[in-house]
Protein backbone atom coordinates (compact mmCIF):
# COMPACT_ATOMS: atom_id res chain seq x y z
CA UNK A 1 0.00 0.00 0.00
CA UNK A 2 1.79 3.36 -0.96
CA UNK A 3 2.16 6.23 1.53
CA UNK A 4 3.01 9.72 1.45
CA UNK A 5 3.99 12.57 3.54
CA UNK A 6 2.78 15.31 4.55
CA UNK A 7 3.26 18.40 6.63
CA UNK A 8 1.11 18.48 10.24
CA UNK A 9 -1.87 19.97 8.86
CA UNK A 10 -3.14 23.01 11.07
CA UNK A 11 -6.36 24.46 11.47
CA UNK A 12 -7.37 27.76 9.18
CA UNK A 13 -8.53 30.98 10.82
CA UNK A 14 -11.97 29.82 10.82
CA UNK A 15 -11.06 26.83 13.16
CA UNK A 16 -8.76 28.99 15.03
CA UNK A 17 -11.69 31.01 16.15
CA UNK A 18 -13.68 28.30 17.09
CA UNK A 19 -11.09 26.83 19.51
CA UNK A 20 -11.05 29.95 21.17
CA UNK A 21 -14.32 30.52 23.56
CA UNK A 22 -15.02 33.69 24.58
CA UNK A 23 -14.62 34.04 28.48
CA UNK A 24 -15.94 37.14 30.33
CA UNK A 25 -13.90 35.62 33.66
CA UNK A 26 -11.17 37.93 33.04
CA UNK A 27 -8.60 39.47 35.16
CA UNK A 28 -9.76 43.28 34.52
CA UNK A 29 -13.56 42.75 35.22
CA UNK A 30 -13.14 40.57 38.37
CA UNK A 31 -11.08 43.32 39.35
CA UNK A 32 -13.80 46.07 38.79
CA UNK A 33 -16.15 43.54 40.41
CA UNK A 34 -14.74 43.96 43.24
CA UNK A 35 -14.33 47.72 43.51
CA UNK A 36 -16.85 50.23 45.56
CA UNK A 37 -19.82 50.78 43.50
CA UNK A 38 -20.54 54.17 42.57
CA UNK A 39 -23.82 55.22 44.46
CA UNK A 40 -21.88 54.12 47.17
CA UNK A 41 -18.74 56.15 46.71
CA UNK A 42 -21.08 59.29 46.04
CA UNK A 43 -23.29 58.57 48.98
CA UNK A 44 -19.50 58.38 51.50
CA UNK A 45 -18.24 60.76 49.79
CA UNK A 46 -21.29 64.11 50.28
CA UNK A 47 -21.81 62.39 53.66
CA UNK A 48 -18.01 63.25 54.40
CA UNK A 49 -18.43 66.64 52.67
CA UNK A 50 -21.50 66.99 55.50
CA UNK A 51 -20.12 65.65 58.42
CA UNK A 52 -16.79 67.80 58.22
CA UNK A 53 -15.78 70.46 60.43
CA UNK A 54 -16.85 73.53 58.91
CA UNK A 55 -13.50 75.31 60.93
CA UNK A 56 -11.44 72.66 59.52
CA UNK A 57 -12.57 72.04 56.60
CA UNK A 58 -11.49 69.27 53.68
CA UNK A 59 -8.34 70.66 52.16
CA UNK A 60 -9.25 71.30 48.40
CA UNK A 61 -5.98 69.09 47.20
CA UNK A 62 -7.86 65.86 48.95
CA UNK A 63 -11.41 66.43 47.57
CA UNK A 64 -9.88 66.78 44.29
CA UNK A 65 -7.85 63.24 44.67
CA UNK A 66 -11.16 61.80 45.69
CA UNK A 67 -13.27 63.13 42.37
CA UNK A 68 -10.39 61.89 40.52
CA UNK A 69 -10.58 58.53 42.16
CA UNK A 70 -14.81 58.46 41.30
CA UNK A 71 -13.66 58.78 38.22
CA UNK A 72 -11.37 56.10 37.66
CA UNK A 73 -14.21 54.34 39.12
CA UNK A 74 -16.79 55.36 36.51
CA UNK A 75 -14.09 54.64 33.47
CA UNK A 76 -13.37 50.69 34.85
CA UNK A 77 -17.03 50.31 35.10
CA UNK A 78 -17.11 51.80 31.38
CA UNK A 79 -14.81 49.59 30.24
CA UNK A 80 -16.06 46.31 32.40
CA UNK A 81 -19.39 47.14 30.49
CA UNK A 82 -17.56 47.24 26.84
CA UNK A 83 -15.33 44.22 27.35
CA UNK A 84 -18.56 42.21 28.58
CA UNK A 85 -20.42 43.65 25.40
CA UNK A 86 -17.20 42.47 22.91
CA UNK A 87 -17.42 39.67 24.50
CA UNK A 88 -21.33 38.55 24.42
CA UNK A 89 -20.60 39.53 20.25
CA UNK A 90 -17.85 36.56 20.40
CA UNK A 91 -19.90 34.25 21.87
CA UNK A 92 -22.48 34.87 19.74
CA UNK A 93 -20.36 34.91 16.48
CA UNK A 94 -18.75 31.53 17.68
CA UNK A 95 -21.88 29.61 18.15
CA UNK A 96 -23.26 31.03 14.73
CA UNK A 97 -19.89 29.56 13.29
CA UNK A 98 -20.77 26.61 15.33
CA UNK A 99 -24.34 25.34 13.71
CA UNK A 100 -22.39 25.82 10.41
CA UNK A 101 -20.44 22.60 11.60
CA UNK A 102 -23.41 20.12 11.38
CA UNK A 103 -23.51 17.31 9.15
CA UNK A 104 -19.51 18.35 7.55
CA UNK A 105 -16.50 15.78 7.98
CA UNK A 106 -13.69 17.27 9.58
CA UNK A 107 -10.42 15.62 11.09
CA UNK A 108 -9.76 14.90 14.28
CA UNK A 109 -7.23 13.19 16.68
CA UNK A 110 -8.75 9.98 17.62
CA UNK A 111 -8.36 6.20 16.89
CA UNK A 112 -12.21 5.42 15.72
CA UNK A 113 -13.92 6.08 12.66
CA UNK A 114 -17.07 5.14 11.05
CA UNK A 115 -16.05 3.21 7.87
CA UNK A 116 -17.78 3.47 4.61
CA UNK A 117 -16.05 0.07 3.39
CA UNK A 118 -17.75 0.43 -0.36
CA UNK A 119 -14.91 3.32 -0.83
CA UNK A 120 -11.47 4.17 0.33
CA UNK A 121 -11.00 5.38 3.48
CA UNK A 122 -7.94 8.09 3.98
CA UNK A 123 -6.44 8.87 7.49
CA UNK A 124 -3.11 10.11 8.81
CA UNK A 125 -0.37 9.10 11.57
CA UNK A 126 1.62 11.62 13.31
CA UNK A 127 5.24 11.23 12.75
CA UNK A 128 6.84 12.73 15.74
CA UNK A 129 10.41 11.97 14.04
CA UNK A 130 11.59 10.55 11.17
CA UNK A 131 10.85 6.41 11.12
CA UNK A 132 12.94 3.70 9.15
CA UNK A 133 9.50 1.62 9.48
CA UNK A 134 5.69 1.81 10.75
CA UNK A 135 2.10 -0.24 10.22
CA UNK A 136 -1.29 1.02 11.03
CA UNK A 137 -3.48 -1.56 12.45
CA UNK A 138 -7.28 -2.11 12.28
CA UNK A 139 -9.75 -3.87 13.97
CA UNK A 140 -13.10 -4.20 14.34
CA UNK A 141 -15.94 -3.60 16.95
CA UNK A 142 -15.05 -7.34 18.09
CA UNK A 143 -11.48 -6.41 18.33
CA UNK A 144 -10.13 -8.72 15.76
CA UNK A 145 -7.89 -7.54 13.56
CA UNK A 146 -9.02 -7.26 10.01
CA UNK A 147 -5.68 -5.69 8.76
CA UNK A 148 -2.45 -4.31 8.70
CA UNK A 149 -1.05 -1.90 6.50
CA UNK A 150 2.92 -0.83 6.12
CA UNK A 151 3.41 2.70 6.45
CA UNK A 152 7.72 2.68 5.34
CA UNK A 153 10.16 4.72 5.86
CA UNK A 154 8.51 8.31 6.76
CA UNK A 155 10.10 11.81 7.84
CA UNK A 156 8.37 13.84 10.60
CA UNK A 157 4.94 15.36 9.92
CA UNK A 158 1.88 13.54 8.85
CA UNK A 159 1.86 10.19 7.04
CA UNK A 160 -1.20 9.71 5.26
CA UNK A 161 -2.15 5.90 4.19
CA UNK A 162 -5.35 4.61 2.22
CA UNK A 163 -7.66 1.43 3.39
CA UNK A 164 -9.55 0.09 0.31
CA UNK A 165 -11.80 -1.57 2.85
CA UNK A 166 -10.98 -5.44 2.61
CA UNK A 167 -9.37 -7.05 4.86
CA UNK A 168 -6.02 -9.88 4.56
CA UNK A 169 -7.57 -11.64 2.03
CA UNK A 170 -9.02 -8.99 -0.43
CA UNK A 171 -12.60 -9.13 0.62
CA UNK A 172 -14.37 -5.99 1.60
CA UNK A 173 -15.93 -5.99 4.96
CA UNK A 174 -18.87 -4.73 5.97
CA UNK A 175 -19.51 -0.69 7.01
CA UNK A 176 -19.05 0.07 10.33
CA UNK A 177 -16.96 1.31 13.11
CA UNK A 178 -13.54 0.47 13.13
CA UNK A 179 -10.57 1.46 15.53
CA UNK A 180 -7.05 2.38 14.06
CA UNK A 181 -3.38 2.27 16.01
CA UNK A 182 -0.50 3.13 14.29
CA UNK A 183 3.58 2.43 15.57
CA UNK A 184 6.70 2.14 14.83
CA UNK A 185 9.45 0.74 16.39
CA UNK A 186 12.36 2.79 18.11
CA UNK A 187 15.64 1.17 19.42
CA UNK A 188 14.27 -2.40 19.20
CA UNK A 189 10.92 -0.98 21.25
CA UNK A 190 7.42 -0.16 19.84
CA UNK A 191 6.60 3.28 20.05
CA UNK A 192 2.87 4.52 19.36
CA UNK A 193 1.93 7.05 16.92
CA UNK A 194 -1.11 9.28 17.37
CA UNK A 195 -3.86 8.77 14.49
CA UNK A 196 -6.04 11.84 12.54
CA UNK A 197 -9.30 10.09 11.20
CA UNK A 198 -11.96 11.65 9.91
CA UNK A 199 -15.25 12.24 10.98
CA UNK A 200 -18.91 13.11 10.62
CA UNK A 201 -20.41 16.34 12.85
CA UNK A 202 -24.03 15.62 14.30
CA UNK A 203 -24.18 18.02 16.84
CA UNK A 204 -22.32 20.93 18.52
CA UNK A 205 -22.43 22.00 22.35
CA UNK A 206 -21.03 24.97 23.83
CA UNK A 207 -21.33 27.10 27.30
CA UNK A 208 -19.71 30.26 28.27
CA UNK A 209 -16.21 30.08 28.94
CA UNK A 210 -16.01 26.31 28.12
CA UNK A 211 -14.49 24.59 25.36
CA UNK A 212 -16.66 23.67 22.43
CA UNK A 213 -18.00 20.20 22.24
CA UNK A 214 -18.74 18.58 19.03
CA UNK A 215 -20.76 14.93 18.86
CA UNK A 216 -18.93 13.33 16.04
CA UNK A 217 -20.45 9.52 14.53
CA UNK A 218 -19.04 6.87 15.78
CA UNK A 219 -16.47 8.64 18.68
CA UNK A 220 -19.08 10.61 20.64
CA UNK A 221 -17.97 14.39 22.32
CA UNK A 222 -14.98 15.61 21.00
CA UNK A 223 -13.57 19.07 22.46
CA UNK A 224 -13.08 21.58 19.29
CA UNK A 225 -9.22 21.43 19.67
CA UNK A 226 -8.09 18.21 18.57
CA UNK A 227 -9.91 19.06 15.22
CA UNK A 228 -7.06 19.92 12.78
CA UNK A 229 -9.05 20.16 9.80
CA UNK A 230 -12.51 21.03 8.58
CA UNK A 231 -14.78 20.41 5.76
CA UNK A 232 -13.08 17.73 3.87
Amino acid sequence: MTTTNTDTKVGSGYLESLQKPANKNSGSTGQAGSALGKDAFLQLLVTQMKNQNPLDPQDNGEFVAQLAQFSSLEGIQSLKESVDGILTGVGSSQALQATSLVGRSVIVATDKSVVDTTKSFNGQVVVPSNISEGKVTIKNKDGNVVKTIDLGAQKAGTADFIWDGTNEKGEKVDPGTYTFSAETTVDGKAKTLSTLLPAKVNSVSFQNGSEMMLDLAGIGKVGISKVTTIGI
